[in-house]
């Protein structure tokens, strides 16, 4: 078992310093991210609506919800590098502008080859973000406070889902205004606030802590030496240029493992409303608000979660148990689906929880393992071929779908994928040292608030 010393304690001055550094960063990367995944997902909503209007089959949408992840696996990796090489804040604002016309450009689609087209471009619009945004994290946050970090960006998908479900259904219902669908409307009005908020991004947001006038300069110099002494501390164990980082036997080890990851993910949350509609007999707003639930839930729970694992240092053991949960939940949801509808309400609930609590564990060990230049490029490959689970999933569900008329099927192979990578997690990072890191020292009487 890796040795183990406890982390050193923050003192008041590096307490304060964090303190306002999440308050001044955090609102605006949740809003971004919370924003990426409404747009990421809403397709499952409009599908409700879309399906029949332009003729889908269920495996038809499911490669087009998937194809996202082509477009956005293949740019991700040159999407980081520019990113390292322009700064966060530049290239945060380009991607948040492209894809916010093609979110807003899915009101286009006629059929099955449009629908394919625009999905793809609007995956490859959005490619670099989420590794822009990790790696934007490693330059603020020592890696002992950053798993409760990474919960909190998290927590923008579980309440995306959970807010964005309601809204999405009562968009819906704007069935005929101006000559156009519902569904329509939902990718107009969802779409809008990414290129608003591209506008507003390269002025509220900060390169690097050194660059960060709005601390004061003791506070400033305490988080720009932190940053750079974690740094120098991690130089010393090897090549951490752009390269290296994609040649890592670890960025590769954790690309595999988030690729099962990303299917259960994006495999609940693209099939989720159909899901629920398949629950009883109810209309685009009352799904939405059933929808709702689960995400809620799950939304506590990952920010409870994410502090208990940065509490502990074992990332290992909270990122495979989540997996673990998630998949009891797939199991129960699709073989209760027919006999109890209430039960089947509280296993999605429970696969809900398992999943997006598994995510700031799972991705605070790549963050930790990784440093510098390597680290851009091997959370962004990390991300690229993990998310690629993102187009098997739906498409694979959606076959499924098609040859057996049911759900179960679909869950199960959800299921199946969660329980290979929660056991192929823990066997792999169980001894390593961002797997099983020292937990954190309690401060000092004096020092703590």
């Amino acid at each position: 078992m890796t040795s183990l010393t406890a982390a050193p304690a923050l003192s008041e001055l590096g307490q304060t310093t964090l303190r306002k550094v999440r308050r001044r960063l955090m609102p605006l990367i949740v809003l971004l991210y919370f924003v990426a995944y409404l747009d990421r997902n809403n397709v499952g909503f409009a599908k409700l609506g879309m399906q029949g209007d332009i003729g889908l089959t269920e495996a038809a949408y499911g490669l087009g919800a998937g194809i996202f992840f082509l477009g956005y696996a293949l740019l991700e990796i040159p999407s980081n590098g520019g990113m390292y090489r322009y700064g966060a804040r530049k290239w945060i604002a380009r991607i948040l502008i492209s894809w916010g016309i093609f979110a807003t450009a899915m009101f286009l689609v006629n059929g099955e080859t449009t629908f394919y087209i625009i999905r793809f471009l609007l995956g490859a619009a959005e490619a670099g973000f989420f590794p822009a945004i990790l790696f934007y994290l490693t330059l603020w946050f020592p890696a002992a406070q950053r798993v409760t970090v990474l919960g909190i960006f998290i927590l923008a998908q579980p309440v995306s889902n959970a807010l964005g479900a309601p809204v999405s259904g009562m968009l819906l219902g704007l069935e005929g205004v101006a000559g156009l669908h519902g569904w329509q409307w939902l990718y107009i009005i969802e779409g809008i606030p990414a290129i608003v908020l591209g506008v507003i991004t390269p002025f509220v947001m900060t390169d690097r802590p050194e660059h960060a006038k709005w601390l004061k300069p003791e506070e400033r110099d305490w988080l720009a030496t932190t940053m750079s002494k974690e740094l120098a501390e991690k130089q010393k164990s090897g090549n951490h240029n752009f390269l290296a980082g994609l040649k890592d036997p670890r960025t590769l080890a954790y690309s595999a493992l988030y690729f099962g990851l990303v299917c259960g993910i994006y495999g609940l949350g693209l099939w989720m409303p159909t899901i629920v509609k398949a629950l009883g007999k109810f209309d685009t707003v009352q799904v939405g608000f059933i929808v709702f639930i689960p995400y809620a839930i799950a939304a506590v729970f990952v920010y409870f979660w994410s502090k208990r694992s940065d509490r502990t240092g074992n990332r290992v053991w909270h990122a495979s148990a989540s997996m673990v949960l998630a998949a009891v939940g797939l199991l129960g949801a699709g073989y209760l689906l027919p006999v109890n509808a209430v039960l089947a309400m509280v296993f999605l609930t429970l696969a809900a929880m398992g999943i997006y609590s598994a995510i700031a564990p799972f991705l605070a060990m790549p963050s930790a393992a990784l440093t510098g230049a390597a680290a851009a490029a091997g959370l962004a490959m990390v991300n690229s071929l993990g998310n690629l689970g993102g187009f098997v999933a739906p498409y694979i569900v959606g076959i499924l779908k098609d040859a057996t008329g049911n759900s179960q099927s679909g869950l199960t192979f959800l299921a199946a994928c969660l329980a290979i990578t929660a056991v192929a997690t823990y066997l792999y990072a169980r001894k390593r040292p961002e797997g099983v890191s020292a937990p954190r020292a309690t401060a000092p009487a004096a020092d703590s608030h």
